[in-house]
């Protein structure tokens, strides 16, 4: 089944009656970049990999006491069940450290670019939102990325409506501006019809009166 992202970012885990709440953080995000690099993460999961998984759980959770709580509630039963119940649902969590693509009103598809890793992206990521947005850097910390990426096009697109894009603010071809065509118009006539030809017939004779 395709994963589906949900409007506000978060998953809930529940198993042998504790519960844990999770958000794909930018924090997160570069936390298990860091330790792991988000590409190796699935095959970990795919592994079972136990310590893996805690990672996860304690880097994404909103309070590290649930997450120790959860975790601690594991230590003297089988894993098969833990991992049945939080495979999937973290799974999800790992494809939402990736920042979604805005969905534009206008349908413009971004600019390709050069490939950024995982730990230059969230670089990037949290130097917009600090730098850019201006938010202090707690808050950069606990958006996600999709939040971040979200908020800066909106940001975006309120600038353009009120100063304009760059494309409103092209010079229009001056009407008296001599193209070829225009030249061509002139050598044809055998005079410019732009020239005031009374004036400039006063000013020569007045150069050969010589006053």
């Amino acid at each position: 089944m395709t994963f589906k992202r949900p409007a506000y970012e978060e998953i809930m885990l529940s198993h042998g009656g504790n519960a844990v709440r999770l958000r794909p953080s930018l924090r997160a995000a570069t936390i298990l970049e860091d330790k792991f690099g988000l590409a190796a993460i699935d095959k970990g999961m795919a592994e079972l990999d136990y310590l893996l998984v805690s990672e996860i759980i304690l880097a994404a959770s909103s309070s590290r006491q649930d997450a120790a709580a959860f975790l601690g509630g594991n230590s003297e039963r089988p894993l098969s069940p833990f991992f049945e119940a939080v495979n999937e649902p973290l799974r999800n969590l790992v494809a939402m450290l990736v920042p979604a693509p805005v969905q534009r009103l206008d349908k413009a598809q971004p600019t390709a670019g050069e490939r950024m890793t995982f730990a230059e992206m969230f670089e990037t990521l949290f130097d917009t939102a600090t730098g850019f947005l201006g938010w202090p850097p707690e808050q950069a910390w606990s958006a996600t990325p999709t939040e971040i990426n979200r908020a800066y096009d909106a940001h975006m697109e309120k600038l353009k409506a009120i100063h304009g894009s760059g494309e409103d603010k092209k010079e229009p071809t001056k009407p008296d501006a001599y193209n070829t065509e225009r030249m061509e118009q002139i050598d044809k006539q055998g005079f410019d019809p732009a020239f005031d030809r009374d004036r400039l017939r006063a000013l020569k004779m007045k150069i050969a009166s010589g006053s």
